[in-house]
């Protein structure tokens, strides 16, 4: 739904915070969505649609934004956010430093620049969005927000902060020129100033980023975006980095900076998929001479070894046989095989097809880890690891 500069005033208000309130404690489940809604139109009328999907809204964002159980959202800019822990991360970069978000939305990436910058901006031309960071950013002093063009620079001796938004004609896109505003136009209107531009991961960095760095940002094992530092932010020597963040332990990163050398070998004991950041940064070699490994094939992001980091989940080499489905099935039969986890790299396979076509029925988990080494299709016959806590 959309949202208006009346319904911001309102959700703010006594009123409507007394209102939200009362409309908090209604389960807004599929199974009694009706008839809270039948209750909320009784008791508020024209205002019932706003109050209820902020609820809902609010709900969403408990898990993706830390302290904003008060906050205002319209669906597309909370869907849009930077996830809190990716923007605590880039603000302790930032830290010290006077910021002007160009794209600040309803202000998530402000709610962590505020506590570490002295001087912070934010900027949209959606008035509804503002009105909404303003209500969410009222106990942030250091913080002053203004109707802007990101493509025109507003302020001065800043770093600027963008983060395009990746739909085009209401479907994901990953080319540059269809962002919003466009990718290559926001490099050209701050060329020369200290820029950090937020991107999806799927980008080719090769395309925009000449020189600075670009930064792939994991969380909890899920690939979140990446960065682009320009060359004042950047480390010296570093063009590529992987940071991977995590909920429960401590965050690392791994950049082209640290050594690559690695042995060509047989395959060990185990084989490791590393984690997401590190693969579309490009960093699989770097990683692996870290951690004692080495690749399968040269081409592919898995890695083998005898003994695997402590961190990622690892998987133990039971057999190795080349791909020929009427053997693996007698094979998998012969293990008892039953819940069948199937990994793919570098092979045109569906896991959810195959894993019907070979009909484990069995009680003993396995894993199969399918790729290619040279120009073979190879199987490696796996123990599942235990899902971590």
């Amino acid at each position: 739904m959309r949202f208006t500069r009346a319904d911001v005033e309102y959700l703010g208000g006594e009123d409507g915070r007394a209102a939200l309130a009362e409309v908090t404690r209604l389960e807004l489940s599929p199974v009694s969505l009706l008839r809270d809604l039948e209750r909320v139109r009784r008791g508020y009328g024209e205002r019932s649609a706003v109050l209820v999907e902020t609820v809902r809204l609010r709900r969403r964002a408990a898990v993706k934004l830390a302290g904003s159980g008060e906050w205002l959202f319209t669906d597309d800019a909370l869907q849009q956010a930077t996830p809190s822990a990716v923007a605590r991360h880039r603000a302790r970069r930032l830290a010290g430093r006077a910021v002007h978000d160009v794209t600040c939305s309803i202000g998530a990436e402000l709610a962590e620049l505020h506590r570490v910058c002295p001087a912070v901006i934010g900027s949209d031309l959606d008035e509804v969005r503002l009105a909404m960071a303003a209500h969410n950013l009222a106990a942030a002093p250091n913080v002053l927000l203004a109707k802007a063009d990101a493509l025109v620079p507003g302020s001065i001796g800043t770093v600027v902060v963008a983060d395009p938004a990746r739909r085009a004609d209401g479907r994901r896109t990953h080319d540059p020129a269809k962002l919003q505003p466009p990718l290559p136009d926001l490099l050209a209107a701050y060329r020369g100033r200290d820029l950090v531009v937020k991107c999806a991961p799927g980008l080719d960095f090769d395309a925009v980023a000449a020189d600075g760095e670009v930064e792939v940002i994991s969380l909890d094992g899920s690939v979140r975006e990446a960065c682009l530092w320009s060359p004042g932010l950047a480390e010296p020597g570093v063009t590529r980095r992987a940071t991977v963040l995590s909920s429960t332990g401590d965050p690392w990163s791994l950049t082209d900076a640290d050594p690559d050398d690695i042995p060509e070998r047989s395959p060990g004991e185990w084989i490791v998929d590393p984690d997401g950041a590190v693969v579309r940064a490009g960093l699989v070699r770097h990683y692996a001479a870290k951690h004692g490994l080495w690749q399968l094939d040269p081409r592919i992001a898995y890695l083998t070894g005898d003994r695997p980091p402590g961190d990622i989940r690892a998987f133990r080499i039971l057999d190795r046989m080349d791909f020929r489905e009427k053997s693996l099935r007698a094979e998998l039969h012969r293990r008892d095989c039953g819940p069948l986890e199937i990994l793919t790299r570098g092979v045109d396979l569906d896991p959810d097809v195959l894993r019907k076509r070979l009909k484990p029925r069995g009680a003993v988990p396995h894993t199969l880890v399918i790729t290619r080494i040279g120009s073979t299709p190879t199987v490696f016959l796996c123990a599942t690891p235990p899902a971590k806590e």
